[in-house]
């Protein structure tokens, strides 16, 4: 892949959160002293080296000049008081070292940890308050916010109708990955087939869940786990995010 060239200004907004987790699971070893006694073990070096170099290889995609924000999740998350069971199937333990590479990184770079937020939550409202940086992160989740992502494979550009187009189709095919399931029998392709029919609004939405007997309480509690936050949907002042809520006639043109 090539080089990318950055104008000087652009910032790149890294979901670091997946980095960590990966560098340091990869690094892990384990010792197994028979009976019922087995050792997980890791060397702080590897784990700190194979995090920096999966900076380095983003760093030089879009040119050494490129400057850095990683970003974390709060180790609290405000969607389990919309849905308390949310994520809770991942009770697997971050793996060997990773508070410790975390702690190392906050010395050499800009890290952003948000209260009760989510990294993508984090990067959506930095992205959005501060236009013309670019996201960088796998996850599909981050389609919703406007501006540049680059999802390791290629830079895209995300328009505002787009991102909240995703987010109407997340809420009705849901996430089984985070634990919120929208409306069951619904996946992605077929919920776009609805939109397409009946076009991108709230109305279509709560249509569809009452078709399977659910309410509009359901549509709004998956809306709400589904959204990536942004600067209009965070309070700054109170540091807390403010809640999704559509009006009843809410429409996405375009």
């Amino acid at each position: 892949m090539g080089r990318c060239p950055l104008i000087h200004y652009m910032k790149l907004l890294i979901d670091c959160d997946f980095i960590v987790y990966k560098s340091c699971a990869v690094t892990e070893s384990e010792i197994d002293f028979g009976k019922d006694v087995i050792l997980v073990t890791s060397l702080f070096s590897e784990a700190s080296a194979c995090t920096q170099r999966e900076l380095n290889k983003i760093s030089q995609h879009f040119g050494s000049s490129a400057e850095l924000i990683l970003f974390f999740s709060d180790s609290t998350n405000f969607r389990k008081k919309i849905l308390p069971s949310y994520k809770g199937h991942r009770q697997r333990k971050k793996p060997c070292g990773y508070k410790r590479v975390v702690n190392a990184l906050k010395k050499e770079y800009e890290v952003i940890v948000m209260p009760t937020l989510e990294a993508d939550d984090s990067m959506g409202i930095y992205a959005t308050k501060h236009p013309g940086n670019i996201i960088v992160s796998p996850d599909k989740d981050m389609r919703q916010t406007p501006g540049k992502l680059y999802d390791f494979k290629q830079t895209v550009e995300i328009t505002p109708e787009q991102g909240a187009k995703w987010h109407l189709e997340q809420s009705i095919a849901g996430d089984s990955t985070d634990g919120y399931l929208g409306i069951p029998t619904y996946g992605v392709k077929r919920a776009q087939s609805l939109f397409h029919e009946k076009g991108y609004t709230w109305k279509t939405v709560v249509g569809a869940y009452k078709e399977m007997g659910l309410d509009e309480d359901d549509a709004l509690v998956n809306a709400r786990l589904a959204r990536i936050l942004t600067s209009d949907d965070y309070d700054f002042e109170r540091k807390q995010p403010i809640l999704w809520s559509p009006s009843a006639d809410y429409k996405i043109n375009g």
